[in-house]
């Protein structure tokens, strides 16, 4: 959870049983997002000025760094689930929630928040639906971590942990302690990729982002433009090279190494 102190963390790890946490990160500035992992979105990532929210930004638990990432309804992933209950109950999630051991949520390292996913007990088919509102389990070999009222749904609560299935089935808005299934598929199926940029360079003056937009503003075909905006309460103009047409496009300019530390943005 997010007051829980990592030295509390790693107690809790090295001691876990049936149950596991969700504990807090610390969100990189957004100047170290990897570019591969910025493909694609559903509505609840991106701020309108192209930056992440603080959700969906990389963060280090125990030395070992988790990129959230964006995923497509239909993807699939498996692993082993764990559960977690009455000692987080009522605590703040990674997303700001109250944790609800009754509600039906769980923790995962990476899937961005209030995506809706089908949990299948692979020994006994039993399934469960949840929404993820927070951040863990922090163990190697464990996917996800169940409410207990969802580990009750597939017998995780009673063994433990299990090994799973999960399915993308959409994205729910956040604080819903239901989920409303048919919502869900009316929404976003998968994210509409639009303009793709890589930023270049970050400056609290202005002046130094015009003499780098004008520096390269016609670079290698592609064009610059400078972003005025807000990060941790202060302003800073960001310069953007503009004109990709893919993803993949943007991801082999930064191959090439031209500028360091350069990602992707989309908007």
């Amino acid at each position: 959870m997010i007051k829980v102190l990592l030295f509390g963390l790693a107690l809790l790890i090295g001691g876990c049983t049936t149950h596991t946490g969700s504990y807090s990160y610390q969100p990189r500035p957004s100047q170290k997002y990897p570019s591969e992992k910025l493909a694609m979105s559903s509505s609840n990532i991106y701020k309108k000025n192209g930056e992440l929210h603080a959700t969906m930004r990389p963060y280090t638990v125990m030395g070992k760094e988790y990129y959230p990432t964006v995923v497509r309804v239909g993807d699939t992933f498996s692993g082993v689930a764990s559960w977690y209950g009455p000692d987080f109950h009522g605590k703040s999630t990674s997303n700001g929630e109250a944790y609800d051991m009754y509600a039906m949520t769980a923790a995962h390292k990476t899937l961005p928040m209030n995506t809706v996913v089908r949990v299948t007990n692979t020994r006994t088919d039993a399934q469960t639906v949840v929404r993820i509102n927070d951040r863990g389990p922090f163990v190697e070999t464990r996917i996800i971590d169940l409410s207990f009222a969802a580990a009750q749904q597939i017998g995780v609560d009673k063994t433990g942990t299990a090994p799973v299935t999960l399915e993308v089935l959409g994205f729910e808005p956040s604080g819903m302690r239901t989920i409303d299934m048919a919502r869900v598929a009316k929404g976003p199926r998968e994210s509409v990729l639009t303009s793709f940029f890589v930023q270049i360079g970050s400056f609290e003056r202005f002046e130094g982002a015009t003499a780098t937009k004008q520096k390269y503003a016609s670079y290698n075909g592609y064009s610059a433009i400078i972003k005025d905006t807000e990060y941790n309460n202060k302003r800073l103009f960001r310069v953007w090279l503009g004109g990709f047409k893919s993803e993949a496009e943007a991801r082999d300019f930064i191959s090439r190494g031209y500028f360091e530390g350069a990602f992707i943005i989309r908007e």
